[in-house]
């Protein structure tokens, strides 16, 4: 509740600035290991918009895909499962580059 809260504040904090009269659509993107269920997300945010810019808000979440990259040879590695060392070179050097994000990507409004 408390991120659909704050995806919600940063929604109408730019719709004030902007001096929209409605949102229709707010795009967000979830890392996949962002620890957020995009259903329950969904239906937070439906329960708080009402009675704003946003009640006819569509809520459109994009899930990111975990990524990483091995420091020693530079491999791109899919992190969908936790990896605790390269697959081509044995390294442990390997750092998450998305799958943490959590922001909005984009408002539509009238």
């Amino acid at each position: 509740m408390s991120i659909a809260q704050s995806l919600l504040s940063i929604v109408l904090e730019e719709a004030g600035r902007h001096q929209v009269q409605r949102v229709t659509k707010v795009a967000v993107k979830v890392g996949a290991w962002a620890n957020v269920v995009p259903s329950s997300l969904t239906f937070s945010f439906d329960l708080i918009k009402e009675g704003t810019l946003a009640a006819e808000a569509i809520l459109a979440i994009e899930q990111m895909p975990a990524q990483g990259v091995c420091h020693a040879c530079g491999a791109s590695i899919d992190m969908a499962q936790p990896v605790f060392a390269c697959p081509e070179c044995h390294s442990k050097d390997i750092e998450l580059t998305s799958g943490q994000e959590l922001y909005v990507d984009h408002i539509e409004a009238e």
